[in-house]
C-alpha cells in the first residue's frame, strides 16, 4: 500500500476537469474505515482536508491524525453531535432545521461557530435525507438567524446510475441555486458535490468541492475479502 494513495492523489489531480468557473476544487477524502496511517499518506498526498462519515469513528480516530482542515460529511444524530461539534472545520451534513438548531445551540454552550453545508436531496430520493431543492432558500434565511452556525454552501449527491446528461443538468441546477444566494451572501461559496464515481461529471458541471474515498484509498479491505470470497465459492 505504501505510496499508492499518494499516487492515486497524483492521478486524480491530472484527470480532474477545470472548474468552469475557475475556481479551485476542493479535494476531499472521505476516510470511512481508514486507518490512521491510510489518512496520513492521503494527507501528505496532498488533499485538501479529510472528512468522515460516522460520529463514533471521528471520534475514534481524531486524537490519532495530525492538525490538519477536518470535515463531517455522513448523517448526524442528535445524540453523536457532541463528538463532532467544534472539532471539524465543515459539516456538510445539515439535512434539517433541527440539526441546525442543535447544533447551533451546542455551539452556543461550547464557545465556538460552526461552519456548515445545506445538505439538497436534489434528485428527491426517499432514501436520502436533505432539503428540498424548493426548500433551501429558505432553509439558508432560517439557519442564518440562528447563532453560532453559518451557512457556507451546498451539499447533493447525484442519484445512483444516472446518465450524464441528466447529472449535469442536476449538478448546474444545484449550482444556480448556490450562485443565486451567493450574490447576495459572498460568504456561501461552497458547492460539495462529486464522489468516486461521478466526480469529474460533476466538477465540469460547478461543483467546487468532491469527497473522494475509493478514488484515492482503493477498495475498502472488507469489499475486497468479500468479492474475493464469492469468486471462490462461484
Amino acid at each position: 500500500m505504501s505510496g499508492e494513495i499518494k499516487e492515486n492523489i497524483k492521478k486524480i489531480r491530472c484527470r480532474m476537469p477545470e472548474n468552469p468557473f475557475g475556481e479551485k476544487v476542493l479535494l476531499i477524502a472521505a476516510t470511512k474505515t481508514r486507518t490512521a496511517e491510510e489518512i496520513k499518506e492521503a494527507i501528505e498526498g496532498g488533499v485538501d482536508a479529510i472528512a468522515e462519515n460516522r460520529a463514533q469513528e471521528f471520534r475514534d480516530k481524531n486524537d490519532l491524525l495530525p492538525p490538519f482542515p477536518r470535515h463531517f460529511i455522513g448523517r448526524l444524530q442528535s445524540n453523536k453531535l457532541k463528538y463532532v461539534v467544534g472539532k471539524v472545520d465543515l459539516i456538510h451534513s445539515c439535512d434539517c432545521k433541527k440539526i441546525a438548531e442543535e447544533i447551533s445551540a451546542l455551539s452556543v454552550r461550547r464557545g465556538v461557530e460552526s461552519a456548515v453545508l445545506l445538505e439538497v436531496n436534489v434528485g428527491g430520493e426517499a432514501s436520502k435525507g436533505g432539503f428540498s431543492y424548493d426548500e433551501a432558500k429558505e432553509a439558508y434565511a432560517y439557519i442564518s438567524a440562528l447563532p453560532a452556525i453559518k451557512a457556507r454552501g451546498l451539499m447533493a449527491m447525484l442519484p445512483e446510475g444516472i446518465g450524464e446528461e441528466a447529472g449535469g443538468a442536476m449538478v448546474r441546477k444545484m449550482r444556480s441555486l448556490l450562485d443565486e444566494i451567493r450574490a447576495e451572501h459572498r460568504e456561501f461559496n461552497v458547492l460539495s458535490m462529486g464522489m468516486s464515481g461521478d466526480y469529474a461529471l460533476c466538477v465540469k458541471n460547478g461543483s467546487n468541492a468532491v469527497r473522494l474515498g475509493t478514488a484515492i484509498f482503493g477498495e475498502r479491505r472488507a469489499q475486497a475479502l468479500s468479492a474475493n470470497n464469492n469468486k471462490q465459492t462461484v
